[in-house]
């Protein structure tokens, strides 16, 4: 990746067509260990089958929706109801409110409990999202690969970043719409991992 500057722990990274700003260590009003143990232990983490070419398999990770009152979301062809806000991350949705001064009304937990779990190629593009949506992606706990990889040129490589513990990655802009991303299966074992995806949804009423 090219063009790259930073601004004290801000950093905006080149992504043609898209728009990632990534804080290496934003102050997140605990240490980092800390909030990971927290959330692993506070979460009510539920594993989940997803709809692939019309058959059902379990998700390889474990996951959970927060979300304001009226706030449901619906992808892979299962809608999901958001349990309410814990303390912590009610905490951790202001600071991240206000480091992307962006509001979020919900979050995405997902668990990767060791180097075998993953997130498949995807965009976040649901119509609930909106035309630009922001996406506050948080992660705790032991380093993964993030990698982009353009919709539509061919011409550009795949991105690869590195998160570890503490990283908070914004995507913004028409990332969604240009590039999907993932956390693939790595050979190398490591420990679990958290990562939080702060987002606005568009609400309906159940």
């Amino acid at each position: 990746m090219n063009d790259l500057f930073s601004l004290e722990d801000k950093e905006y990274l080149d992504l043609p067509g898209g728009e990632l700003i990534l804080y290496r260590t934003p102050d997140l009003g605990a240490a980092y260990e800390a909030l990971f143990e927290s959330i692993r232990r506070e979460v009510a983490w539920r594993e989940e089958p997803i709809q692939l070419f019309g058959k059902r398999y379990m998700q390889p990770r474990l996951l959970a929706w927060y979300a304001d009152e009226v706030v449901t979301y619906k992808y892979s062809g299962i809608r999901h109801d958001g349990l309410p806000w814990t303390t912590q991350l009610s905490s951790l949705r202001k600071r991240i409110e206000s480091l992307s001064d962006t509001r979020f009304n919900s979050v995405l937990a997902n668990l990767y409990r060791d180097h075998r779990d993953s997130m498949g190629l995807h965009a976040d593009d649901e119509p609930e999202l909106g035309p630009q949506p922001v996406i506050a992606s948080l992660s705790l706990g032991e380093e993964r690969v993030f990698r982009l990889k353009h919709r539509f040129d061919k011409t550009l490589k795949p991105v690869r970043l590195p998160l570890p513990s503490g990283t908070l990655l914004i995507m913004r802009g028409d990332t969604q719409a240009n590039w999907r991303h993932e956390v693939p299966k790595q050979s190398k074992a490591c420990g679990p991992r958290i990562n939080l995806t702060f987002r606005y949804v568009h609400t309906f009423s159940a």
